[in-house]
């Protein structure tokens, strides 16, 4: 029997969505992951590192040195972050295991969460499992701004605070005056702060500002990253957290008892990477956002209002001009109806009223493949998908 703290969350839109692309045999615009390969440099090192011998077994608890030592690196040549590679970093079976680690380690039962809505679904599971639960500030459509006097109003009493930026599903960026006033909330509150920085380098329109690098953020930030997105190898499940030694040793105290260590030369090779990171990433940067704009403009033809997104993998688009009430509903059709999957981003609202005609596409494809979903929903039409 499911323990009851999981029972409200089910099995994740996900699972449904790509059983439908399965079944149907539609295109999968719901998952965010690439349908091509990262660098073949990034992966002909995996290959080095496993028949060099040395890394075919048990990493340390805390990482591959070499891993940590690179993360450090990156945050102090990117952003001006000083990190120490020992202590102030944490390597992890993907950042979904870093967000699991973060709650269970650092939050009592009892304690509140600040969470901005809509949100990546673990969030909202791996706070249930800390045993706290969530006081949500949300983003509305069309533009997604973030309420600073919503913040503020739910940061009394608080815990923590999970801040996302480059956004999951809105493609929000968040603005400096945006991160000032969060920053200023969380000082005068003395929240701990919680960022899933997974886009970091997938920022199309406007900067992406680490919170850490803020001022009286760096000492209370736990920032999280991947390489999945960074460097397309959303199947390596690499990951870390890295800030003050004192909030990442809470976050290996809970570590150990997870998956305690693994993927002992993907590590190695993503530690080569991040010492190359934009040599790498710019490329992948640049093909994502042209999927952005191929897709957006689809959208568009198919007579849907887009939001466009300014980072991430994920546009949204409003099926209310097609007469649509209910997206997910919408989504659950689509696949037999038009040939394509997509998600309802109400699944990531824990008011889901607010998106209930939203739709997330991913544009993390290949051009022929995004150009045959657009293909699709305009051969399909309006009446037909809504």
């Amino acid at each position: 029997m499911t323990a009851s703290r999981l029972r409200p969350f089910g099995t994740t839109i996900f699972s449904e969505m790509s059983a439908l692309a399965a079944r149907t045999g539609a295109i999968n615009l719901g998952q965010g992951f690439p349908d091509t390969d990262g660098p073949a440099q990034i992966m002909a090192a995996v290959e080095t590192a496993m028949r060099g011998g040395q890394a075919n077994q048990y990493a340390p608890i805390a990482g591959v040195p070499e891993l940590c030592a690179a993360i450090a690196e990156h945050q102090r040549r990117h952003y001006g972050l000083e990190v120490d590679p020992h202590d102030g970093v944490q390597v992890t079976f993907g950042a979904t295991e870093a967000i699991a680690a973060t709650m269970l380690g650092l939050l009592e039962p009892g304690d509140e969460v600040v969470v901005i809505e809509p949100f990546y679904d673990s969030y909202a599971a791996t706070i249930a499992l800390a045993g706290a639960t969530r006081r949500l500030v949300t983003l509305r459509p069309p533009d997604f701004a973030l309420d600073l006097d919503a913040l503020a109003a739910a940061a009394p009493g608080a815990r923590m605070l999970v801040l996302n930026s480059p956004h999951n599903p809105t493609g929000r960026v968040l603005t400096r005056d945006e991160l000032d006033g969060v920053a200023r909330v969380c000082v005068e509150h003395d929240l701990v702060t919680v960022t899933d920085e997974v886009y970091e380098h997938l920022a199309y329109d406007g900067e992406h500002i680490p919170l850490a690098t803020l001022p009286g953020m760096a000492q209370r930030t736990l920032t999280i990253s991947s390489a999945a997105k960074s460097f397309s190898f959303t199947g390596w499940k690499v990951g870390w957290c890295s800030g003050p030694p004192q909030l990442v040793a809470g976050v290996r105290a809970a570590k150990q008892f997870l998956s305690y260590s693994g993927g002992t030369p993907l590590q190695v090779a993503v530690a080569g990477a991040l010492a190359d990171a934009e040599r790498h990433v710019a490329p992948l940067r640049e093909a994502v956002r042209a999927g952005r704009d191929r897709l957006c403009e689809g959208l568009l033809a198919a007579g849907l209002h887009v939001s466009v997104p300014q980072g991430g993998y994920f546009a949204n688009a409003d099926v209310a001009a097609l007469g649509v009430t209910d997206a997910r509903e919408w989504c659950r059709a689509l696949p037999d109806r038009a040939g394509v999957v997509a998600i309802p981003t109400s699944a990531f609202y824990g008011h889901p009223e607010v998106g209930r005609t939203l739709v997330r596409f991913a544009f993390c494809k290949r051009p022929e493949v995004i150009d045959e979903a657009v293909d699709r929903l305009l051969r399909a039409g309006a009446a037909a998908v809504g």
